[in-house]
């Protein structure tokens, strides 16, 4: 919070754009951070933007910040070029290189901010697409007095995994950048919050460690837990809720290929051990990622332990 402090302070200072990168999995508080973010600055101008999961479009982002602030104000932007922009209904036919849409969002973006102190909001840029990835890109640089928050998961679960990784290397290394990437809890994590919550009635180290595999220490998983065992005691075998019970559809492929990460084996081995390329193995292994949620192959691995998926690769 202090870092996010001093670089809303930094971006009102400079006049420039300050980014705030903030990555992690589902469920480790990037958006509850967002809020608080938000709580301690005070903005001007909030611009608030994620992808459109189940129909992506160019300039989603942008085309989200408009559709959260009404009524448009008079922009310097061509009216079929801000239709474009915008995703509106019956969209003229795009006649405008990549390279003048890309200005002209950028453009928009400024004219909205109009040189007030403001915080840009990107959630999701791992689930954007390519023009949104580049406008946010472009923002990083520009001379605005913002407050650039963006939330991610890793690049390997991302819409376009390249493209993400270049974008987040670009924000991070902007000029008093901030960067914080949240992880899963430790055990000794998840301990104390047992002993917080539960005081003179914390259960075992033993039922600690058994909840913290249960669930991969995740926050959000955590907390619904607790929520709904009932009480320390059924902590270690209660059932989980449903909604957490739920697993990825997996092909018969991807369940050999986990099931060698559980094994411990490198790409290489992964490809002997299933007669495929090196390549495919690749593939396959960024697939698992994006869909158990996982940011490395390690939690992957966690993962197919945690469902007695290990034995699969020798099926």
């Amino acid at each position: 919070m202090d870092e996010l402090r001093r670089a809303w302070e930094r971006a009102g200072a400079t006049r420039r754009c300050v980014p705030a990168v903030i990555t992690g999995l589902p469920g480790t508080g990037k958006s509850t951070l967002v809020s608080a973010a938000l709580q301690l600055t005070t903005p001007q101008v909030v611009l608030s933007g994620s992808a459109r999961l189940h129909s992506p479009a160019p300039y989603d982002w942008l085309a989200a910040v408009l559709a959260g602030i009404g009524p448009r104000p008079g922009l310097p932007v061509p009216p079929d070029a801000l239709a474009w922009l915008a995703q509106d209904p019956d969209v003229p036919r795009e006649r405008y290189t990549p390279d003048a849409l890309l200005r002209l969002a950028v453009t928009t973006v400024r004219t909205l901010v109009g040189g007030r102190r403001a915080v840009l909001v990107v959630e999701d840029l791992h689930a954007l697409d390519p023009a949104s990835l580049n406008l946010i890109g472009e923002l990083a640089a520009a001379e605005l007095p913002a407050l650039l928050v963006v939330t991610s998961r890793p690049p390997e679960a991302a819409v376009s995994p390249l493209l993400t990784a270049r974008v987040l290397a670009r924000l991070s290394g902007a000029p008093g950048a901030v960067r914080q990437h949240l992880g899963a809890l430790t055990a000794g994590q998840v301990s104390r919050i047992l002993g917080h919550v539960y005081g003179a009635s914390c259960p075992s180290p033993q039922v600690a460690e058994a909840v913290w595999r249960r669930t991969g220490g995740n926050p959000y998983r955590l907390s619904e837990l607790l929520a709904t065992a009932g009480g320390p005691e059924a902590l270690a075998d209660a059932p989980l809720p449903a909604h957490l019970q739920e697993r990825p559809e997996l092909t018969a492929r991807e369940r050999e290929v986990i099931g060698c990460l559980a094994e411990g084996m490198s790409n290489k081995q992964i490809a002997r051990a299933l007669g495929i390329s090196v390549r495919t193995v690749t593939v396959h292994v960024s697939n698992l990622l994006r869909k158990t949620g996982a940011a490395s192959r390690t939690e992957a691995a966690l993962w197919a332990v945690q469902r007695d998926l290990r034995a699969t690769a020798a099926s």
